[in-house]
Parts: C-alpha cells; sequence; structure tokens
C-alpha cells in the first residue's frame, strides 16, 4: 500500500512539475527569432561561404602579375646514341639523347644531370591583369550585395512566417472559444428539450453546432502546425511549438506612418543587382585585353652534369658509368631575353565575345529596371494597406461588442424561452466571425507595415515600431 501511494505522490509530482515547465516555456520574441535565423538558416551559411570563396579568390587573383619562378632538377641514366632525321616531341613522347651520330648502336650508358632556374614574366599586356584583379573586386563587392539582400530578405520572410504562426494560434484560440460556447449551449438545449420546453429538433442542431465547432477548431490546430514547421524552418531548428510575443495581436505599430530615411536605390535587392551589372561591365573590359599582344621577360640558368666525355665522339670508351660523375655539373648556361607573342585571330573572337558581355550587361540593366519598378508599386501599395489595415483595426472592437451583446441576449433569451434555437445559433456565428475578424484585422496591421518595410528594403520600419 505504502508503494502505491508513492507511486502515485511520484506520478502527480511529475505531472505537476510538467505542466509548470510547460507553462513556463519562454516566449520567442521577434528580435530573438531574427538574430537565430541569420545564425542558423543555411542559404546564408551559403551565401557567406560564396563571399569567402570570392575573397579569397581575389587574394589569388592579385599575385597572378608575380613572374612565374620555376626550380627543376633531374638526373638520369641512359644511352646517348643521336641520329640524324625530323622528329617532334608529340604529347612529351620523345626523349632529349643528346650524342654523337655513329655508325652503330651501341649501349653505352652513363649518368646525367641538368639543373634549371627559369624566369617568366608578362609584364606588360595592355593592363589585362590589372582588369582581372577589378572584375575579381566588382565580383567580391557582387557576393557582399548578395549576402545582404539574402539576410535582409530572410529577415522579412521569418518576421512573417512568425506573424502567420502567431495568427493561426489565435484563430486556434478563438475556435476552441467557439467549441466551449457551443458545448455550453449543447448543455443548456439538451435540458430543456428533455423538460420538453424545446423541440428535439433543437438538440439536434445544438449537436451540429458542436461537431462544426470541433471540425473548425481541428483544422485551426492544423494550420498552427503547419505554420510552426515553417518558422522552425526559417529558424534551422527541428519542428516544435512556439510561444510567441502577444504584442503583435494586442496593440498596433507606434507608427505606422514611419518614413524610410533609406534612398530608394541603396535598396539591398537593387545593390544586389547593381552589382551584377558592374561584373558584366568588368569582365567586357577585361576580354577586350585579349585583342592586344603580351610582352614578357625571361631567363634562364642551367647546370648541366654527364657520365661522357668530351672526346666521346671519337672514343667511345671516354665515358663512365659511375654515379657522381655524371651528376656533377660541369657546365654552365644563362640565358636572359624579351618576347612577344600575340595571336592575331584572337580579335574575331574577342570580338564576339565583348559582345556577348555587353548584351550579358544590357540583361542585368533590364532586370533591375524591372525589380526598381515593382518595389517602386510596391511602396506605393504598402500605404493603402497600412491605412486599410488601420481601418478594420479601428473598426474591430465595435463589431466584437456588438457582436458579444448579441450573443448574450440571445442566450439569455433562449434559456428564458423567448428565442429559438436558429436565433441563437446565428449569434453565436456572429460572434465567432467577430472574434476571427479581431485576430485578423490586428495582424494585418502588423503584415502590412511588413510589407511597407521589404518595398523600401528599411526593416528597421517594422522591428523598431513596437
Amino acid at each position: 500500500m505504502i508503494n502505491k501511494a508513492c507511486k502515485y505522490f511520484l506520478l502527480v509530482f511529475g505531472a505537476l512539475t510538467s505542466f509548470k515547465t510547460f507553462g513556463q516555456q519562454k516566449v520567442l520574441t521577434m528580435q530573438e527569432a531574427e538574430k537565430m535565423a541569420l545564425d542558423n538558416y543555411a542559404s546564408i551559411k551559403a551565401k557567406m561561404n560564396q563571399l569567402n570563396a570570392s575573397k579569397a579568390y581575389l587574394t589569388e587573383t592579385e599575385t597572378e602579375y608575380l613572374p612565374d619562378l620555376s626550380l627543376s632538377a633531374q638526373q638520369d641514366y641512359g644511352t646517348v646514341n643521336g641520329q640524324f632525321g625530323p622528329s617532334y616531341g608529340f604529347k612529351g613522347l620523345g626523349a632529349a639523347s643528346a650524342g654523337p651520330t655513329l655508325a652503330n648502336q651501341n649501349w653505352n650508358a652513363g649518368f646525367g644531370a641538368l639543373y634549371l632556374a627559369n624566369v617568366n614574366w608578362d609584364f606588360f599586356a595592355f593592363g589585362r591583369a590589372v582588369e582581372k584583379v577589378k572584375v575579381q573586386k566588382s565580383v567580391v563587392t557582387r557576393d557582399e550585395a548578395d549576402l545582404t539582400q539574402e539576410k535582409f530578405q530572410h529577415q522579412v520572410r521569418v518576421a512573417a512566417a512568425y506573424l502567420d504562426l502567431l495568427a493561426a494560434q489565435q484563430l486556434a484560440k478563438a475556435q476552441q472559444d467557439n467549441l466551449n460556447r457551443a458545448i455550453d449551449l449543447q448543455k443548456v438545449v439538451v435540458v430543456r428539450v428533455k423538460n420538453g420546453l424545446n423541440a428535439g429538433v433543437d438538440s439536434s442542431q445544438a449537436n451540429a453546432e458542436v461537431s462544426n465547432a470541433r471540425i473548425a477548431l481541428t483544422n485551426a490546430q492544423q494550420t498552427v502546425l503547419d505554420q510552426s514547421n515553417q518558422l522552425a524552418l526559417y529558424l534551422g531548428l527541428p519542428h516544435q511549438t512556439f510561444v510567441l510575443d502577444s504584442v503583435f495581436v494586442s496593440k498596433a505599430p507606434a507608427n505606422a506612418d514611419l518614413q524610410s530615411s533609406l534612398n530608394p536605390d541603396d535598396h539591398p535587392l537593387l545593390q544586389y543587382y547593381r552589382n551584377r551589372i558592374g561584373v558584366s561591365d568588368e569582365q567586357a573590359k577585361y576580354l577586350k585585353t585579349f585583342n592586344y599582344p603580351t610582352f614578357t621577360l625571361f631567363g634562364v640558368y642551367q647546370g648541366k652534369g654527364s657520365g661522357f666525355g668530351s672526346s666521346y665522339s671519337l672514343d667511345q670508351s671516354a665515358y663512365t658509368s659511375g654515379y657522381g660523375a655524371g651528376v656533377d655539373p660541369t657546365r654552365f648556361n644563362y640565358l636572359l631575353g624579351v618576347g612577344v607573342t600575340w595571336n592575331f585571330t584572337n580579335i574575331f573572337r574577342v570580338t564576339n565575345s565583348v559582345k556577348a558581355q555587353k548584351f550579358t550587361s544590357q540583361q542585368y540593366r533590364d532586370e533591375y529596371n524591372l525589380v526598381s519598378q515593382q518595389l517602386h508599386d510596391q511602396a506605393s501599395l504598402a500605404e493603402s494597406r497600412i491605412a486599410t489595415a488601420l481601418k478594420n483595426y479601428n473598426e474591430v472592437p465595435v463589431e466584437i461588442k456588438a457582436a458579444s451583446d448579441a450573443y448574450t441576449q440571445k442566450y439569455t433569451l433562449y434559456k428564458n424561452g423567448l428565442a429559438n434555437i436558429v436565433d441563437l445559433t446565428q449569434a453565436l456565428y456572429t460572434l465567432n466571425r467577430a472574434e476571427v475578424d479581431k485576430d485578423i484585422a490586428y495582424n494585418n496591421v502588423w503584415q502590412a507595415l511588413l510589407y511597407k518595410s521589404a518595398s523600401v528594403g528599411d526593416f528597421g520600419i517594422f522591428i523598431n515600431n513596437f
């Protein structure tokens, strides 16, 4: 008996603790949601990595103007038979054996070595290296703008999902209240029908209202789950329930007419589209430099060793197979020079490449103009949305009070046999509709303000208006 009592106590204590923990679930504020989303969302991390890659490639591009310095050393063992005749080292498939042209083949073999330092520097190419660096700098600028606009758009997405979930939660609460009223009404109707004060059809009508209310509540609860999943996705979290800030359903924005100090051309999305044009224009300039020749400075210094003596052509025994004698350099050479290369046919190819790039730039300009016009139209529409939302916001209290008074009156009259079930269910429906209108009206004011923030590119208009 004592064990059972202990188990019962622990069970009750655990249930109360769980209830208390659930009841004290932390409220997720809009600011916390935005910070969490910017820290966790995968697309923002991807944009950051893209920007880091562009910066790293810029550093690599800036070093391309440096001269090429190649160091080489090789030690070989083989024969040196020579033969008159043309040959071509196709794809490197040829041996560089250098020796006298003898009447017969022999298999005398020794060591040889070559030590080489080579410098090549394209010191002048009509600004090609400079233009390439400019192209990559513009790519970095574009990727920075891309990251900024991605963050801005995600802030708007998170705020919209937050408001949608809050609206869904409020609608679910309204449907729960409606179900509670329908159940209370059902109890009253059943009592009156059993006492013969009302017709039996009233009981059927009340049962139908309860079923309808349950269906509406179930649908509302599913909407809450859907919106919770969407918000969790934007926050980079697993699916879970959220307790949200009620400020968005308790009052309107502090200043719905707040104007942005941001220049319309500085909208994050427009900056990104503008930088796309900049990258394309720089690429066209870079491509033009391939029309011109490249001037190169070069220098070579080499040391060479061989196991074959200088009299080997007359005395085929004048060689050694010893390793040390073959790899020790005994002859040295250097070479300095300047050269120019110009693939003249590049002119015909590059001309069309530049033309194609200019068309790409024009394509980006057209897209920029389209987005600019869309944002301008959205900004104008946002003002009318705010005005409409505020009108409905101010009208809702009147609707709520009238619907609540009407329901109370019809409920009282019905309990006293002075009203029929049809009038009462109509009052019930009107009150439920008014409560839904209230939740939608409050939420729509904030949604309209968010729409304005998105259209003018200033998220502060929304987030700083509590």
